[in-house]
């Protein structure tokens, strides 16, 4: 229990109306200590209310028991799903205690578990500020930064050329005369101020982000433009004239541009402006100041395409292999990512993924020239209109070498005038990456009838065409109806003719004329299953060796156990757990008949409960939640003759989503539980030791969790690129403006998302042992561990990458940085680099807190 109940104090007047308070703050504090002791939360939250409302001294006093109560009442409220009173109880408390960073912290745990990830963010970013050494809010911030302010904001402030280009195009814009400026989509400010710096009279900036609109707020008063530019936090869609802006400007700038165009809603965004916001364009022949005239910065684009082979993308969009650990896929369960390049899914999905195709691992091999998409131009209503309702258009592109036909790369030209331009296209190093269209499912056309068939071959070579169609529809580039056209040579087709005369007899050609009637390229037959899985879930397909460690390691845990063995905890400190299970008081053993239950909590969509039926007796649980990757499984349980009892849904057993980790029955216990303990991200998951200690009270005597234990490894190494991508680099950069102190305050010191095997570094040092996580032996784990690195290599220590060896026992270990690992690698980037020479001793300060893993590197 918090603090004891305060003494209420008295006013100095000592008049009646003081003492009725005082009697009446005094009752109220001692109603909330008896609901606190009868755990009535929610009426002791409002006596609580109450008392602060009247003594507002007695703040300090009760501000512990307030938070627990709160907190507690919380709770109540969330798992009743009363969100609106849950967030009304929190805006109170923070109207009480607007400076507190506990309850900041928790109304962003609460907001992040409801889906409201950028509101979360600015909740912990707020904690962190106010208590800079509060670490459970620096783990949540660092966790959720991403969403607040977005990586690539950092990357593009770093980009001296892009900054330079736009700077040149605005200022030349300005001197012919645009004086009155709009910023779309204005970030941080940059190009705002671009314009005044040119000479610009009037200067109009908006942003959608709140986080983003407070940043360019401080960064154009620190650059002292505050009173010549108007920040609006808005939608352009929303300005009005004269209710925001006085009047129609003669110039637009913005880089509302994604590495696929029109993601970002240049195009409605710019049709808007022209209808309502922009003065009208200067047509042909006509002369007089720019300033009578509208314009846009940047005036057009010009956006191209390249069909390419890419292991990289392959395994993250196909799966490539019809058996699994022993387990046979069927032909009639489908999977595909998200980024449908063939399917029209009609759901408000980026139809393209986002690699720098430059550092791709594997990297990747052009099968045809690069050929035009096609253009626009962003100074014509007319044509910007035209672009959202046309048609999509047919290509159809030779190909120039034979591979595997894997994606269709995108990048663009963006014309800012008629003498500045920006390319990003994977050969010019800029702040871009590409659009990348996977091949997911397609039909091999031959171009003679009788020579027609329909396979899964994705097998190019020269003389053969891609086609496709292009369109840009729901703000979107769509590159869909990937296909490959195979021209035969006429000899082979007479050939074929000849060898086949019998082809077009009555009975064939009704066949193949049927045949042709029912083709449906890219579309799904009715009798197929399509699972959508995200391009992680696709790779963990794709993983052959993690699904035979986990066999292999199912199987020994399995063989080990005998039937005869009573169920009793591995772990003597759950009692409570077990009591409140509702075992039997003395232990039941398991008769011979008894099967063996194993559990399976990943996250997502997992194969492991089925290969786990495969190793005997064994009745597993998944814990997959969506109902289209539920059929999938059944499917593929019926395809391999398991008996349906085999399988079950484990969420469909358990009232509490959240409670998954539960006996199988009253009286039963797991034989194993798989536990997913890396993010895709690289990071370890949150609250998996709390998992791993709820686990350890349901397994029965020799049971086991996986993985056992997980070491962490890491290793010194320079990086610019890292350095760069993490924090804006002084003013040289930005072109002098100050922009570096204020974005860099939401710089986070762990990047993820990495790919060791192509990040541009150097290594300074071998890889060492950091830490080890067990989850079956927790004693044997510590939190804070110094490991002493030797340097093999003179250089700048920049960052400690680190990646997780998953270890299921002692022989069968996951390698999260291995060639076929679905999981990405993470960074430690240091603030300040360290110069190091051969020979040298450095100390890395390993501390582990809940789930999350600091590392500071000390000389």
């Amino acid at each position: 229990m918090p603090n004891s109940r305060p003494r209420p104090r008295r006013g100095a007047g000592g008049d009646a109306g003081a003492a009725g308070r005082d009697r009446l703050v005094a009752r109220s504090l001692q109603s909330a200590e008896h609901c606190l002791g009868a755990q009535d939360f929610g009426t002791a939250y409002a006596h609580y209310l109450l008392v602060l409302s009247l003594a507002p001294e007695l703040k300090d006093d009760v501000k512990e028991t307030f938070q627990y109560t709160l907190f507690k009442w919380a709770e109540e409220l969330d798992a009743l799903n009363r969100i609106q009173d849950l967030l009304g109880c929190y805006e109170q408390a923070l109207e009480l205690f607007p400076d507190d960073e506990v309850i900041c912290n928790s109304m962003g745990e609460h907001l992040f578990r409801m889906g409201f990830r950028d509101e979360a963010a600015g909740y912990f970013h707020k904690a962190v500020k106010l208590n800079p050494d509060f670490s459970d809010a620096k783990e949540n911030f660092y966790r959720v930064a991403n969403w607040l302010v977005e990586r690539w904001h950092f990357i593009m402030l770093n980009d001296t050329k892009r900054n330079r280009i736009y700077n040149a195009a605005i200022q030349k814009a300005v001197c012919s005369g645009s004086k009155s400026v709009l910023d779309i989509g204005t970030g941080t400010g940059i190009l705002s101020m671009f314009a005044k710096k040119a000479g610009a009279h009037s200067v109009y900036a908006c942003e959608l982000s709140k986080t983003m609109y407070e940043l360019a707020c401080d960064v154009v008063a620190a650059n002292k433009m505050e009173t010549g530019i108007k920040l609006l936090h808005m939608k352009s869609l929303d300005i009005e004239i004269p209710k925001h802006i006085p009047e129609r400007v003669s110039l637009v700038v913005t880089e509302t541009v994604d590495a696929g165009v029109f993601g970002e809603g240049i195009v409605e965004s710019l049709i808007h402006a022209w209808e309502h916001l922009l003065l009208q364009p200067k047509t042909q022949g006509e002369n007089g100041n720019c300033g009578q005239y509208g314009k846009v910065i940047p005036a057009s684009a010009v956006i191209f395409g390249m069909a390419v082979e890419c292991a990289e993308i392959r395994r993250h969009h196909r799966v490539g292999t019809k058996e699994i650990a022993g387990i046979h896929l069927p032909a009639n369960v489908k999977f595909q990512s998200p980024a449908s390049s063939s399917v029209d899914t009609g759901e408000a999905v980026e139809p393209y993924t986002t690699e720098k195709m430059s550092r791709i691992p594997g990297g990747y091999l052009p099968l045809t020239e690069s050929f035009e998409i096609m253009k626009v131009d962003f100074n014509s209503l007319k044509e910007l209109k035209s672009l959202v309702a046309r048609e999509p258009n047919p290509l159809s592109v030779p190909a120039v070498r034979e591979g595997t036909l894997d994606a269709v790369m995108v990048w663009f030209l963006l014309q800012l005038d008629d003498e500045h331009s920006l390319s990003t296209s994977p050969a010019e190093e800029t702040c871009w990456e590409q659009a990348v269209y996977p091949v997911q499912a397609l039909a091999v056309i031959y171009v003679f009838f009788f020579s027609f068939l329909t396979n899964e071959d994705y097998w190019i070579k020269p003389g053969d065409h891609v086609t496709m169609e292009a369109s840009c529809q729901d703000c979107y580039l769509r590159i869909q109806h990937i296909n490959i056209l195979h021209l035969e040579h006429e000899m082979e087709v007479i050939n074929s003719f000849t060898k086949s005369k019998d082809l077009l007899s009555e009975g064939n050609e009704a066949e193949l004329c049927s045949a042709l009637a029912n083709l449906q390229t890219g579309r799904a037959d009715a009798l197929e299953q399509t699972c959508v899985l995200e391009p992680t879930e696709i790779a963990l397909l794709n993983n052959i060796p993690y699904h035979e460690g986990f066999k292999m390691a199912m199987r020994k845990v399995l063989s080990s156990l005998t039937p005869e063995k009573p169920c009793q905890p591995v772990d003597t400190h759950c009692q409570d757990i077990e009591m409140n299970s509702g075992s039997g008081p003395n232990g039941i053993a398991a008769s011979t008949s008894d099967p063996f239950y194993v559990l399976d909590v990943s996250e997502g969509f997992s194969l492991l409960p089925i290969i786990a039926g495969t190793l005997g007796e064994v009745k597993s649980y998944s814990s997959v939640e969506k109902d289209q990757h539920c059929i999938a499984l059944d499917l593929i349980s019926e395809a391999n003759h398991f008996p349906k009892e085999t399988l079950e849904f484990w969420l469909r057993h358990i009232e509490d989503e959240a409670a998954v980790l539960q006996r199988p029955k009253s009286d039963k216990l797991w034989s194993i539980i798989i536990l997913d303990v890396i993010e895709p991200s690289g990071l370890i998951q949150q609250e998996i030791m709390e998992k791993a200690a709820i686990s350890r009270c349901l397994l029965q005597s020799g049971g086991k969790i996986f993985p056992q234990y997980m070491l962490m490894f890491g290793m010194l190494v320079e990086s610019q690129t890292l350095v760069e991508e993490s924090a804006v680099q002084g003013t040289e950069h930005t072109l002098g403006l100050k922009i570096a102190p204020f974005i860099n305050q939401f710089q986070v010191p762990i990047r993820v998302f990495l790919d060791l095997s192509s990040l541009p570094c150097i290594p300074l040092s071998q890889p060492v042992e950091l830490l080890r996580l067990d989850l079956m032996t927790p004693y044997l784990n510590t939190s804070n561990r110094e490991v002493k690195v030797r340097i093999c290599r003179s250089g700048r220590v920049t960052a400690v990458p680190f990646w997780f060896h998953l270890c299921l026992d002692d022989e069968v270990r996951l390698d999260t940085s291995g060639e076929a690992s679905h999981w990405k690698q993470a960074a430690v980037v240091l603030d300040n680099p360290i110069q190091v020479h051969v020979g040298e001793e450095l100390v890395l300060c390993v501390e582990h807190h809940k789930s999350n893993v600091s590392i500071t590197v000390k000389q």
